[in-house]
Parts: C-alpha cells; sequence; structure tokens
C-alpha cells in the first residue's frame, strides 16, 4: 500500500541510515493532473524500497482545488509535505522555494503533468550511486506533439543563447533532474531574484550525466505556457546569463556615429565640388526612422538590464509563504 499514516516513516532505527530523496513539485491548478501524478509516483516509491522519500508540493497561488488535494495527500501520507504561496510568483520561485524546504540527501525536480516520467528515478538514482555523477538531468530527444511554430522558436533560442552565453544550456533540457545535497546547496547560494533555473543548473557546473527520452504529453489539464510566457522567460535567460545584447547596442552606436560621419562627409563633399542639390525630405525622413528605431531598440536593451537590477537591489523576497504542512505540524507540537 502506498497509503501512510502520521508517524509510520523515520519511525524505525533502519530508516535512518537510508538515502532520502526529496521530490520537489511545483504546481499551478493541477487540482486535474495530481492525483494522476500521486498515483505513479507511489508507483515508484514502493518500487524504491530501500529509499525513504518527501514529496514537496509547491502550490503556486492556485486559484482551483490544488492545495485542497494537497492538504488531503499530507493527511494521509506522512511523506507528502506542502508550501502554499500568498500568490503566484512563478515556477522559478517555486522551484527556488522547494529546493529550500528539502531534506534529502538527494533532491529530485520534475512536473506535476507527469511530461516528465517518475518512471526514470530509480536509473536516476543508480546512476548517483555508481558513477560518481553530482547531478542526472533530462532532456527530450524529440518534439513530437509540440506546435511547429513553438518547437522552431524554442530550438531558435537554445542556438542564440548558447551562441552569446558562456553557460550551456542544453538544447530540449527539462527542469526534471536528480541531485546531490551539494549541488543543491550550491544551487541554493544564487538567490537572485530574477530566475533562470536552466541556466543556474548549468552555471553552478557540477558533474552531470544526460538522459533522454521522447517527448510526452500532458497527463491532465491545460499548459500554463502561452507563447507570450515563453517569450518572456526566453529574454529573462539571455538577460540572466549573458551581456552580449549591451554589447551588440554599443556596436550598433559606433557603427551608425561612423556612418552617419561618412555620409556627412560625402554630402558636403558632393555639393561643393559638383554642386548637387542636398537630398530632399524624403530620403531624410527614412534616415529619421531608421536611427530612431535602432535608438529605441538599443534603449529598450540597455532598460531591459537595468529593470533587473532595480529589482534586484530591492531585496524583495523570491516567494511570500501563505501556508505549509510544517506550520500545521507545529501548531500539533504546541497542543
Amino acid at each position: 500500500m502506498c497509503i501512510l499514516n502520521k508517524g509510520s516513516v523515520n519511525s524505525t532505527p533502519e530508516v535512518k541510515n537510508m538515502d532520502k530523496i526529496s521530490v520537489v513539485v511545483p504546481c499551478y491548478n493541477e487540482e486535474e493532473a495530481l492525483p494522476v501524478y500521486y498515483k505513479e509516483m507511489c508507483r515508484v516509491m514502493d518500487e524504491m524500497k530501500d529509499v525513504v522519500f518527501e514529496l514537496i508540493f509547491v502550490d503556486d497561488g492556485s486559484s482551483d482545488a490544488t492545495l485542497g488535494i494537497m492538504k488531503d495527500l499530507n493527511e494521509k501520507d506522512s511523506r507528502c509535505r506542502y508550501l502554499s504561496f500568498s500568490r503566484n510568483f512563478g515556477k522559478e520561485a517555486a522551484i527556488y522555494a522547494g529546493l529550500k524546504a528539502s531534506e534529502g540527501d538527494y533532491v529530485a525536480l520534475m512536473d506535476v503533468d507527469l511530461q516528465d516520467p517518475p518512471a526514470l528515478l530509480p536509473e536516476m538514482y543508480e546512476i548517483l550511486q555508481e558513477d560518481g555523477y553530482d547531478n542526472v538531468a533530462t532532456k527530450r530527444a524529440t518534439r513530437t506533439g509540440e506546435p511547429r511554430i513553438r518547437s522552431f522558436l524554442s530550438e531558435s533560442f537554445y542556438k542564440f543563447v548558447n551562441a552569446i552565453s558562456k553557460t550551456e544550456i542544453v538544447d530540449g533540457a527539462r527542469d526534471y533532474r536528480l541531485m546531490k545535497r551539494k549541488m543543491v546547496q550550491a544551487v541554493l547560494e544564487m538567490s537572485e531574484y530574477n530566475r533562470f533555473s536552466k541556466g543556474i543548473f548549468g552555471w553552478v557546473g557540477f558533474r552531470t550525466k544526460w538522459l533522454q527520452y521522447d517527448n510526452i504529453e500532458r497527463s491532465a489539464g491545460k499548459t500554463k505556457w502561452s507563447m507570450w510566457k515563453l517569450f518572456k522567460y526566453s529574454v529573462e535567460g539571455i538577460t540572466g546569463f549573458s551581456v552580449a545584447p549591451l554589447s551588440l547596442a554599443s556596436v550598433v552606436g559606433v557603427l551608425f556615429c561612423v556612418l552617419s560621419f561618412i555620409m556627412i562627409a560625402v554630402i558636403v563633399v558632393r555639393t561643393l565640388v559638383w554642386g548637387y542639390p542636398v537630398s530632399g525630405l524624403p530620403s531624410l525622413a527614412c534616415i529619421i526612422f531608421m536611427v530612431s528605431g535602432v535608438q529605441l531598440l538599443c534603449t529598450g536593451i540597455v532598460g531591459e538590464y537595468l529593470s533587473k537590477t532595480y529589482l534586484e537591489t530591492k531585496k524583495r523576497p523570491i516567494f511570500i509563504l501563505k501556508d505549509s504542512s510544517d506550520d500545521k505540524e507545529q501548531k500539533h507540537e504546541r497542543t
């Protein structure tokens, strides 16, 4: 049986000598997917009898019954914990909160929609035990079932960001991974407000083994990632791990200055030597529009970096907890 009574875990001496895996599961309006995920995860946990598990569900300000389901799971299974945000802070904040709350020797990160197959977990754990790796990460071998335009834009993003950044971000990489505690601590030390986990995992380093699997459709519910959200997320990745856009803006500015001096020299020489009249309003208007557009683009690039710096200097919390299973247990202890 998968369901355990409160206090049944960690109650025997043998358990204390067993490895513990914390599984961090960010959730946002996942009332349909959560029960399906728990059932599948139970099968995997029952299979891995030599490991102690804790499931950390992070409610990212859901407006449906997600939090209620988490509380029910916590009541009937001592391995289930939950954290609930005061509002929607985003998946990156949920990942950080889950990692911070984790207590295991190993920490897994996976989505609740089963696009990250829990069945890979035993293999990932075995690799960390025997092969000297610090992290087992996953990536999609194919993008079957994904819209072509979305696949094209995703592939273009990875090519672009790897071309301008020293931090490698693997094409098709998923957030699904199993890490040793020392890598988790390194990730938590990067407590920046503007977070891009794929870049952070690459930046901290550590020896990583990559596993591939075919793209899997959601088990239930609908994706929360629209094209606009993916675009903003990609901008976060570019500005978070590369200053190449700033360098590009500087280079474009210098080129246009040089070009303007050349054009001025040509016009002056042509007018003084050959007596050609200065070009008319249409050409002038086109030049003004072009130069103004480039100026606005460069200003926007600089503004994007300044806004990130502004948010970092305010030192706002990455997330705010409204409720958690830990608070509930503390109340029981006081009573």
